[in-house]
């Protein structure tokens, strides 16, 4: 198989790679547009190319059985909604004509858990879930929901294409690191003095990248497929994650209403600092979501069986620990000859 990835050098799609690679068999295209970062030592095939040129991705395409869309601007704040609009919305489109010109045999789009509403809380969020609105989801939901149903219009146009919805990514090989890997590094180092009641579902980004693999190979085109891991609250995941670097979790729990006051300023001051935010409104909103996701269907027809969440975090603070972003302080996890006994 001749895969192409969009995003290759984002944490799934260096994840994706590496998979596809161990895996034997396999010609890996990683469309780059700034920087290689991630792809050092990898053999894999590098084609310049910019979601925002369609020409440049037909002729990157060219001759590739199936097209990894992975390529996303992962945002949580308003002010960055055009430039999310523009690569979350406008690029895929750009992705489904070069896919089709290009005449590649399958793609496989990756969404989002937030592109699917939360409400009703008091069910499990499947994929019969209908799509967030500009009222319910933030920009950065909107527009993966959007995108989305750019897809499934291709498909229903004969676009063979499958797509996967993965809930909160964290996982090893989290090389820039994405926002959920700096939380974790936060919370490791001690930076984060409090937490907030509420939690995610979370899936190692491992699994991602095989569940989509299998479904590129064996998935019926149109299928949908949500790839979770299980919920925990961000007391439990602090806790799992100083455990593994060693350190001690806050004591400390922010009040929700607190938190909503306090995350405009929070914002503000990250922009200010030129950093972007661990929490804003829209991830308070999130914490509070559905907690019942559903990964049936990737289990029915994939085989889909998510790791165990403490060996994610253990491994994903020890790929941290190696490439020195935690410090001396955060010493190997206690209880790894416990866990290695498990």
């Amino acid at each position: 198989m001749i895969a192409a990835i969009t995003g290759a050098t984002g944490h799934v799609g260096t994840t994706l790679i590496r998979t596809l690679l161990s895996q034997g068999g396999h010609t890996v295209r990683a469309l780059v547009h700034q920087g290689v970062q991630g792809l050092d030592g990898m053999n894999v095939e590098r084609v310049s190319a910019d979601i925002a040129d369609a020409g440049s991705l037909v002729a990157a395409f060219r001759g590739a059985d199936v097209v990894f869309h992975t390529a996303a601007r992962i945002s949580i704040t308003a002010s960055d909604a055009a430039t999310v609009r523009a690569v979350n919305i406008d690029g895929t489109k750009n992705v489904l004509r070069a896919c089709r010109e290009a005449k590649v045999r399958r793609l496989v789009y990756f969404s989002s858990i937030e592109a699917l509403e939360s409400s009703p809380l008091d069910s499990p969020v499947d994929e019969g879930r209908p799509f967030v609105t500009h009222r319910t989801g933030s920009p950065y939901a909107v527009s993966k929901a959007t995108a989305e149903t750019a897809v499934r219009a291709a498909i229903s146009e004969g676009l063979d294409a499958v797509i996967v919805n993965p809930t909160a990514i964290i996982g090893p090989f989290d090389v820039r690191p994405s926002l959920l890997g700096q939380a974790v590094v936060s919370i490791a180092m001690g930076r984060i003095p409090a937490l907030v009641d509420g939690g995610f579902d979370w899936v190692d980004v491992r699994d991602v990248a095989e569940t989509a693999i299998r479904a590129a190979e064996r998935a019926p085109a149109g299928s949908r497929y949500i790839v979770g891991g299980r919920w925990a609250s961000m007391r439990e995941l602090a806790e799992l994650v100083c455990d593994s670097a060693g350190g001690r979790p806050p004591t400390l729990m922010c009040p929700f209403f607190l938190a909503e006051a306090w995350a405009p300023i929070a914002t503000g001051l990250a922009r200010v600092a030129g950093r972007a935010p661990l929490f804003t409104t829209y991830t308070l909103r999130v914490l509070r979501g559905n907690r019942n996701v559903s990964h049936a269907r990737a289990a029915r027809e994939l085989g889909y069986t998510p790791r165990d969440l403490r060996v994610t975090v253990e491994d994903t603070c020890g790929w941290f620990r190696d490439r020195g972003l935690l410090s001396s302080a955060a010493q190997a996890p206690k209880n790894r000859a416990a866990s290695a006994a498990r």
